[in-house]
Parts: structure tokens; C-alpha cells; sequence
């Protein structure tokens, strides 16, 4: 099982979006978990999911209630959600009262290692015990990225958050909410996949197509497969995928 958290210390920047768009894009060949770590409960919204968790996710980190219980199905075929709701608020203190905290989504996780391929996690903005966990638990970072001074700065600061971790998790970063009309869009486009070699060169445009998806509460290529988004996201799963390695299992017949 391949875990990917996207993540970003800086909010607004695409990255429920872009979990939502690759846990879609994965589910073509692989059984995927989105975990909605928010208490936002964005990624649970927009995949038309129950944001609730019973007991909460304090009960479900504590091991008092099992993961299979909590996970729901959604309308597209491979894809489930552990859904986030308000109880998620209290997430770092229930990390910071257990024992080896920066472990705990990992050992969420050892119990459904056998029923998905791939664990998309969906992480709240900010470096804290659930940024620590989701780092510790994957094998890759996702990092939206806006073109702007502030965004430039987010990804300094996750490639440092990983890099001071225990995580040898490759920092995957691209450029979302893209503008071209703008020239410091433009601009970064052009040259900051060639400055930093962790950016990649997918772009994912400002689009009403991805607006879209909050009153749809659907992933983009599920209602617009040609549009320049859908096909950068599934651009963007195609290098993450590459990057963590993904392989279809054989199922056993």
C-alpha cells in the first residue's frame, strides 16, 4: 500500500482539490482510501460522504473503534473515504497524549493495508502532529503550489518540515490556480520547474471547471474529462504515481 499526503503549510492553495482529483485518478487501476484529515471535511463534501466519525477520531487513533467501521463508499467505483468531521479539530491533541504520536495515522492505517493499493491523505494547513503523522505515513508529499511570494515560501517550509522528519518521502510540488493572463503567473510557469527539482511542470489552470466541483461535489474529469484541469491532474497522478512506485496487485481468484 502506497500513502500520499498533500500538503501544504499554507491554506487556499488547491490541495482538497487536488487530493480529491488524484484519489479519482488513482481509482482507474487501484483501490483507493482518501483519508479527510481536515475538520473542514472538504474532501468528505465534495466525494458526497456522511462527514461523521463515531466516537469521533479519538476513538478511532486510541484503536477503540476499528478503521473498517468508520470508512464509507462513494459513487465512484474503487475510491472510499475516511470521512473528517468536527471532532478532527482536537486531532493534534489526541496525537500529543498518545504514545509515539508522529505514528499513529500509520497504525490507523496497518489495518486496511491489505484492502487498498493507495492511501491518499488529505492534510490540514500549518506544521503540526497531523502534518508530522501524514509525513511519517507516506511515501510521497504533494504540494500545491499558487504563484505567489507566500506559496514560494510554503514549499521551503514542507521541504524543510520533511527534510528535519524522519521521512525520506520525496516532496512532489506543482503549480495550481494558475492564471497565464498574469505575468508572476507566466513566469512561474516557465521557470520554476527549472529552478526547483522538486516542482513539476504540471499546471493546473484558474478555471470555472473546477469551481464547478463544489456544486457537482464531484471530481473534475468525472463531469469534464477535457478540460485542461482534469488532464493536468491526471498528469499529476501519473508522476506521483511513478514516484511512490504503484503497482496493480493480482487478486486472488
Amino acid at each position: 500500500m502506497k500513502v500520499v499526503a498533500v500538503y501544504s503549510t499554507k491554506g487556499g492553495v488547491g490541495k482538497t482539490t487536488a487530493a480529491v482529483n488524484l484519489a479519482w485518478e488513482a481509482a482507474k487501476e487501484f483501490r483507493v482510501l482518501l483519508w479527510d484529515l481536515d475538520p473542514q471535511g472538504a474532501a468528505t463534501f465534495l466525494l458526497q460522504v456522511k462527514p461523521k466519525v463515531k466516537g469521533g477520531v479519538g476513538a478511532l487513533v486510541a484503536g477503540k473503534n476499528k478503521v473498517a467501521g468508520a470508512i464509507r463508499s462513494t459513487s465512484h467505483n474503487n475510491l472510499d473515504v475516511l470521512p473528517g468531521d468536527a471532532s478532527y479539530r482536537d486531532l493534534d491533541l489526541v496525537f500529543d497524549h498518545a504514545k509515539k504520536s508522529e505514528q499513529r495515522v500509520a497504525k490507523v492505517l496497518e489495518q486496511v493495508a491489505d484492502d487498498y493499493d493507495v492511501v491518499i491523505l488529505d492534510c490540514p494547513p500549518g506544521a503540526a502532529l497531523v502534518a508530522e503523522n501524514a509525513v511519517f505515513s507516506a511515501n510521497a508529499v504533494v504540494v500545491p503550489l499558487v504563484p505567489s511570494p507566500l506559496s514560494m515560501r510554503s514549499l521551503e517550509q514542507v521541504t524543510q518540515f520533511v527534510a528535519e522528519s524522519v521521512s525520506t518521502a520525496p516532496v512532489v510540488a506543482f503549480l495550481s490556480m494558475v492564471d497565464r493572463r498574469k505575468k508572476l503567473h507566466r513566469e512561474a510557469v516557465e521557470h520554476l520547474p527549472l529552478a526547483q527539482a522538486s516542482v513539476t511542470d504540471v499546471v493546473v489552470p484558474a478555471t470555472v471547471q473546477i469551481e464547478r466541483m463544489g456544486a457537482a461535489r464531484a471530481p473534475i474529469a468525472s463531469y469534464a474529462p477535457a478540460v485542461e484541469a482534469a488532464l493536468a491532474y491526471g498528469e499529476l497522478w501519473k508522476r506521483v504515481q511513478a514516484t511512490v512506485k504503484a503497482k496493480v496487485r493480482k487478486r486472488k481468484h
